[in-house]
């Protein structure tokens, strides 16, 4: 019995370590009034999206794990839902994750989403906005959303999301936001 409880014990303490090690890989996520990093990545639609284009309008940065699953599918149809809503707000909605620009063009095309899906595959974006998890050779995007005002700075950090009712948080926050 004593055998079984140390080598659980043992494994444990070694599975920690382990996702300590390969987890630890993100830079710490930049807050509420710090400069949004700036990035330039190709979508499914066009060779590349600078963030400095946007200047002057709101930015929904939102980074998610992996196209075609059952959460970012949800995160993403709940934002095609309100596209119309950010509109009317001078909000541009851009979902980023470390899935290849094919993998958006096929997600967009089946899910019927027409807002741009950033690739980040070499997670160096994901990892300035402290959204990389990196499990050794497998790395994803944490469920992380970054509010940009039009001045390039973070109004609002979101970590670790709840797909089903995110956009709706945005854009309350981002209704609060314009009217102050």
């Amino acid at each position: 019995m004593l055998r079984i409880t140390l080598a659980t014990i043992a494994v444990v303490i070694i599975l920690f370590v382990v996702l300590r090690v390969f987890a630890g890989a993100s830079a710490a996520a930049p807050g509420a009034g710090s400069a949004a990093p700036d990035f330039s990545l190709p979508s499914q639609g066009n060779p590349s999206v600078n963030l400095k284009e946007f200047r002057g309008s709101w930015v929904v940065l939102y980074f998610y794990p992996k196209d075609q699953t059952p959460g970012c599918t949800r995160e993403a149809h709940n934002f095609q839902a309100d596209q119309a809503k950010y509109a009317e707000r001078h909000a541009v909605v851009l979902g980023v994750s470390v899935d290849s620009v094919d993998s958006h063009k096929k997600f967009c095309a089946k899910e019927g989403l027409n807002f741009k899906l950033l690739a980040d595959t070499d997670g160096k974006v994901t990892k300035s906005y402290g959204s990389l998890m990196n499990l050794g050779v497998v790395k994803f995007a944490k469920r992380n959303t970054f509010l940009i005002d039009p001045n390039g700075t973070i109004a609002k950090a979101y970590i670790s999301v709840d797909p089903a009712r995110h956009s709706g948080e945005v854009l309350a926050a981002l209704n609060q936001l314009q009217k102050q």
